[in-house]
């Protein structure tokens, strides 16, 4: 009896155009997402006066050097005072300190939501949640109204705590708590550990990618704030970067200054430099996070 598996022509494989058309729009939109970084990049390797006679440049200039080097320690704005680095500072400490805050309250209320029986929990978590749904806009007065009268304008302070309540954070933290298995709550009341140990020593560690995961979210949106930053600071040494490419565009004598286009560019592309570095750094846990909240 003969072998026939051996001279079984082997199976071809189909060739698939939804996965050529699948790939191609990934390509064209990735595409389309890095044309503006690239246009600034190039943009900002030229002479102002080239820019504001030509416009936006498709390609490499000679003036990449001393516009970032500008843009970075170079001392301007109305006051003349303020540097990249110093906004770059702000921004980090704005960023930083947004995210901690925001994960701090928002682990502390779902712990209190999912693990202490009180009246009307499941009601104070949904009114909590509802807020998700109130964009900045809608509270910026009344928040900038306590903060003025309390004295907290111009300073990191008012900049950070009247943001600090997150309903996102809230919502992700909880449905994670509910998905720890209630044996080890009853392991942990055997041990004789109480409300506290069992948060700190318990449940903080088995947070850890949540908390990476909430840091990315909170960091990126406290870092790209605006219209706060705008409306609580009129100091320029706390300046963010965000609001400090404005400030370069704005910051020239009428009719007699041209604008610093390339150092605008410049730090554009310096303010996402950060964002994006944290994002590729805590991306697995951010991944694996987001899953373990839906256990």
């Amino acid at each position: 009896m003969t072998d026939t598996t051996s001279t079984t022509p082997r199976a071809k494989k189909r060739f698939r155009w939804s996965a050529v058309f699948d790939h191609s729009i990934l390509i064209l939109g990735s595409l389309f997402m890095l044309l503006p970084v690239f246009l600034a990049l190039t943009t900002s390797s030229h002479d102002n006066v080239e820019i504001q006679r030509e416009g936006l440049k498709f390609w490499f200039g000679s003036d990449i050097d001393e516009n970032f080097g500008n843009a970075m320690f170079e001392k301007g704005g109305f006051t003349k005072t303020v540097t990249g680095m110093t906004m770059l500072m702000n921004s980090f400490i704005l960023g930083i300190g947004f995210a901690i805050g925001k994960i701090i309250l928002s682990m502390m209320a779902a712990y209190a939501i999912v693990y202490f029986r009180f009246r009307f929990a499941t009601f104070a978590f949904w009114m909590i949640f509802t807020t998700i749904l109130l964009p900045l806009e809608v509270r910026i007065l009344p928040s900038y109204e306590v903060i003025q009268s309390i004295g907290l304008t111009n300073s990191y302070t008012g900049l950070i705590v009247p943001l600090l309540a997150s309903a996102t954070g809230t919502f992700f933290f909880r449905q994670f708590f509910l998905s720890v298995p209630e044996e080890l709550v009853e392991a942990a009341r055997i041990d004789g550990a109480g409300p506290v140990k069992f948060f700190i020593d318990i449940l903080v560690p088995l947070s850890q990618t949540m908390i990476a995961a909430i840091f990315i979210i909170m960091f990126v949106y406290g870092w790209n704030q605006y219209l706060w930053p705008t409306l609580i600071t009129t100091d320029e040494g706390l300046f963010t970067l965000v609001r400090g490419i404005r400030q370069i565009i704005q910051a020239y004598a009428e009719g007699s200054e041209i604008p610093e286009y390339g150092q605008a560019m410049a730090l554009a592309l310096i303010a996402m430099l950060p964002p994006v570095a944290i994002v590729i750094f805590f991306q697995s846990w951010f991944v694996k996070g987001l899953v373990e909240s839906d256990k």
